[in-house]
């Protein structure tokens, strides 16, 4: 690909024209047998999206890369097929997370590595996750998990705390499903089932009810490098988050009893009638 740049001299009329190359995006090769599926939803991220794939590709041998295209409008599509991306495209948003379940039910992998194309991650540390996987955590997520030391914590923090708790899950704190990177076996996909990916704290509630092996596996930092984090205090995607969460709890109760299958402990109720 050549772009011409020119460059206006002091002297007028005077033209100089001069050819720059520019090296496209190595091509990827999918496997034909993949051991590992990456899913990355992709809307409008022309900016990251090529790193995203090029460290996609390399964390496993056996490795598909899935795009999830939807309403994009700003070449990364198109960037992603050329890179060679198994392209599902949509000319509408779908709306959050919905690229998750839908990249999900075209994996072929057995594990199953959930990424977004605006945040880049090393290769290295994303195999972190598909190791965690292949030796037995059937949900291995990001130990991110937000902090509590501060006055007023952040209303997402809380919910996925509280949720991890009501799951008597306490060790994960604030590690959610919610985060990328994150990963599933193959058995977790098929015990969720992949409709539910698209609202990510009901996923987790249910691979807690199920038995699953649920793990915070390695720390990656989202906070500061998320762009969804500098959309200031009046971010639709909180009250979104929030509403997964209590989604997550309902279900919990409609799948346990009022208390969620906490025990009463030595508590007489009886006596209060």
């Amino acid at each position: 690909m050549l772009i011409l740049e020119v460059y206006f001299l002091t002297l007028p009329k005077r033209v100089r024209v001069v050819e720059k190359k520019i090296t496209p995006p190595q091509r990827i090769l999918n496997s034909k047998n993949p051991e590992v599926s990456v899913i990355i939803p992709l809307m409008n991220e022309r900016r990251t999206i090529a790193r995203v794939i090029a460290n996609a590709r390399k964390v496993h041998p056996k490795t598909e890369v899935i795009v999830v295209a939807n309403g994009s409008r700003d070449g990364s599509s198109q960037l992603a097929k050329q890179m060679g991306a198994k392209m599902i495209t949509y000319k509408k948003a779908l709306g959050h997370d919905v690229g998750r379940s839908i990249g999900a039910k075209a994996a072929k992998g057995n594990v199953l590595l959930f990424l977004d194309g605006d945040i880049v991650f090393s290769t290295n540390s994303l195999k972190r996750l598909v190791h965690a996987v292949k030796n037995g955590v059937d949900v291995a997520l990001n130990k991110y998990t937000g902090t509590l030391a501060r006055k007023n914590v952040h209303s997402v923090v809380l919910s996925k705390y509280a949720l991890n708790n009501m799951l008597s899950l306490p060790h994960l704190k604030g590690a959610s499903l919610t985060t990328i990177p994150h990963a599933l076996s193959r058995k977790a996909l098929e015990k969720i089932g992949a409709e539910n990916l698209t609202v990510p704290p009901k996923a987790q509630t249910i691979a807690a009810n199920k038995g699953l092996v649920i793990k915070g596996v390695h720390y990656f930092e989202v906070g500061k490098t998320n762009p969804r984090k500098r959309r200031g205090p009046n971010d639709p995607l909180k009250d979104l988050i929030i509403g997964d969460h209590l989604e997550a709890i309902q279900h919990l109760l409609d799948k346990t009893d009022p208390r969620g299958g906490m025990t009463d402990l030595d508590r007489n109720r009886k006596m209060v009638k």
